[in-house]
């Protein structure tokens, strides 16, 4: 008895950032070790339990444990899993809060926040349903689960052998989810399908071969001993032809016979049955505030105003005697604006990112040990596509990348190319989320987990730091960052238009494209992206402009004491938090800061 008391007490001890471990022993009996030891206990099996569930996000966050797997998504399925977060939420709340630790009690508040949130959706099962997004989902999952999966040995090579074969089951699991969602109401969008369509098809050339599936077996590791390398492709040639082609081909004729005639034409959440209560949750939970989607709004004007009005500036300081349209024209269409092929847009992008890694320090007190690189996106992501970045692994196998679309070469100007930079590398993603990564004193949940108005919210406020180091060193740099700090604040108007104030496609299409000047095909790909991903956008820019107040407040208040470094290591040492939790923190970090 002694033995398991004292391990699961040093656990949590290490795990959740308790302090005195020294004599951990002679507390094992304390109450309070033991609620924190409960409490850890508590996140180990919740945490086992997803990456089980969900083998997917194991492989993209380094766990290789399940990559022979893919998720179960039948309806038992979903039950199931609905059944245990209620479950894992009634747990956490049996906990007494007053027996933990300062730090342990956040992780406590954190894991019930998440689950309440989860089990918030459950009530919206037609929204739940739809599964096919303007920039990704069933069409392209295991697209992007292959490209990023390990194929460094022959075991790794067979395990995807594995999941390829599972994957018409999971494809005919959610054509039957999304046949639930149709007996709801509940179909995507017409426009946002018909891009759908073209991405599947983009994946199925005449030659496998030449689509995504085949890639990894071009990059076979040096674990496989060449003389069985040929034979592991050939296996993999024939896995896509006998699995995975099949199951694309039967999405795609689901879409086009079955879903795509009972789509509506607005995707609108307020047209669905319950749609206002769905984007009410949404704007909650995407936003962690409690502000309404007219607030929202009519933030997103406040800003558009102020940062266009900023851009005007910048035409005069160039001596521009035409009017925005025709500066934007002028950016848009001179050669020297622009790369000359992909290849060399991705070389700016690297030369971009090892400018700013030099910064770095000025910026922060502590950096993350994991690297990143600069990749192109997939091809069958097509021109239009908007950049993103994936994660490193959790163990360090992998480096974070960004994602940059080479293929679009042609409408990436290089006067955007830094502040993109600043987005998705570092300042931005990749310095958060491997800071988060490499918390080992935070539970996994915390380490791994995300909020949107946190993540993108840093991001967004990454790209302002641009200014303080000197990357924006010319005027067409800095009208291509405040291009696109007035994009992510013309979102803030467009989502909530579009969702609970009538917009249709076309009036939110065109008040991006007068109102941020950027590219009309992108603005499209974008509005059918709010359209298909409710909410998601509107954490970018309030996200942003919280951690601007909190690094304000905290210059305000502690004058001459305020190091830049320790307030961005205080907002992103934490992992990524809702932001009325952030606030907490920065106030707590603000006092404390005050008596040093």
């Amino acid at each position: 008895m002694k033995r398991r008391t004292l391990v699961p007490a040093l656990a949590a001890c290490l795990a959740l950032g308790a302090t005195g471990c020294a004599g951990v022993g002679a507390r094992a009996a304390d109450p309070d070790a033991q609620e924190a030891a409960a409490l850890h206990a508590l996140f180990e099996r919740q945490w086992e339990d997803i990456s089980r569930r969900f083998p997917e996000g194991s492989t993209y966050r380094g766990d290789l444990r399940y990559n022979d797997r893919l998720t179960d998504e039948s309806a038992e399925a979903i039950a199931a899993i609905d059944a245990q977060n209620r479950s894992w939420l009634a747990e956490a709340k049996t906990l007494r809060r007053d027996r933990l630790s300062a730090q342990v009690r956040l992780s406590l508040d954190l894991f019930i926040g998440n689950h309440e949130r989860r089990v918030a959706k459950q009530a919206f099962p037609g929204y739940r349903s739809l599964y096919l997004g303007a920039l990704g989902g069933a069409q392209s999952d295991f697209a992007d689960l292959m490209q990023n999966s390990p194929v460094q040995n022959r075991a790794q090579v067979e395990q995807m052998l594995s999941r390829m074969a599972a994957y018409p089951r999971q494809m005919d699991q959610q054509i039957d989810a999304m046949r639930r969602g149709m007996a709801l109401g509940w179909v995507s969008s017409r426009d946002v399908l018909d891009r759908v369509l073209k991405q599947i098809d983009t994946q199925l050339p005449a030659d496998v071969e030449a689509g995504p599936y085949y890639v990894p077996f071009k990059r076979l590791g040096s674990g496989i001993p060449s003389a069985e390398q040929a034979a592991l492709q050939a296996a993999g040639r024939a896995a896509i032809e006998r699995h995975v082609v099949p199951a694309m081909r039967k999405l795609r004729a689901f879409v086009a016979d079955e879903y795509l005639p009972r789509a509506p034409a607005n995707g609108a959440l307020h047209g669905y049955p319950d749609g206002a209560r769905v984007y009410e949750m949404l704007v909650r939970n995407q936003t962690t505030t409690n502000l309404s989607a007219a607030q929202i709004h009519a933030i997103g004007q406040r800003e558009v105003a102020r940062i266009r009005a900023e851009m005007e500036g910048v035409m005069n300081e160039v001596k521009w005697t035409g009017n925005f349209a025709q500066f934007i024209h002028h950016l848009n269409t001179d050669p020297k604006f622009f790369h000359t092929s992909g290849d060399a847009l991705l070389a700016g992008y690297r030369a971009i990112s090892k400018r700013i890694d030099a910064e770095m320090p000025r910026l922060f007190a502590e950096l993350p040990r994991a690297p990143y690189g600069v990749r192109a996106m997939p091809a069958f992501r097509g021109p239009d596509a908007a950049e993103y970045y994936n994660g490193p692994a959790m163990d360090g196998s992998r480096p974070g990348y960004f994602n940059a679309n080479a293929l679009g070469w042609k409408t990436r100007p290089i006067w955007r190319m830094a502040t993109l930079t600043a987005h998705e590398a570092v300042p931005g993603h990749h310095l958060q989320i491997a800071r988060a990564t490499e918390l080992r004193a935070l539970p996994n949940f915390r380490r791994q987990d995300g909020y949107v108005a946190f993540a993108e919210g840093w991001a967004v406020y990454a790209e302002t730091l641009g200014r303080d180091v000197g990357i924006y060193d010319d005027p067409y740099s800095l009208f291509g960052h405040l291009q696109w700090q007035i994009f992510r604040a013309a979102r803030l108007v467009v989502d909530t238009g579009i969702h609970s104030m009538g917009w249709t496609r076309q009036q939110s299409i065109d008040y991006m494209v007068e109102r941020t000047g950027m590219d009309r095909a992108f603005v499209t790909s974008e509005v059918d992206r709010y359209v298909s991903q409710p909410g998601q956008a509107l954490g970018y820019m309030i996200g942003a402009l919280k951690i601007a107040e909190l690094r304000d407040r905290a210059k305000a208040k502690l004058g001459a004491r305020f190091d830049i470094r320790r307030f961005h290591n205080a907002v992103i040492d934490q992992g990524s938090l809702p932001l009325d939790v952030l606030e907490r923190v920065i106030d707590e970090w603000i006092a404390a800061e005050a008596v040093k």
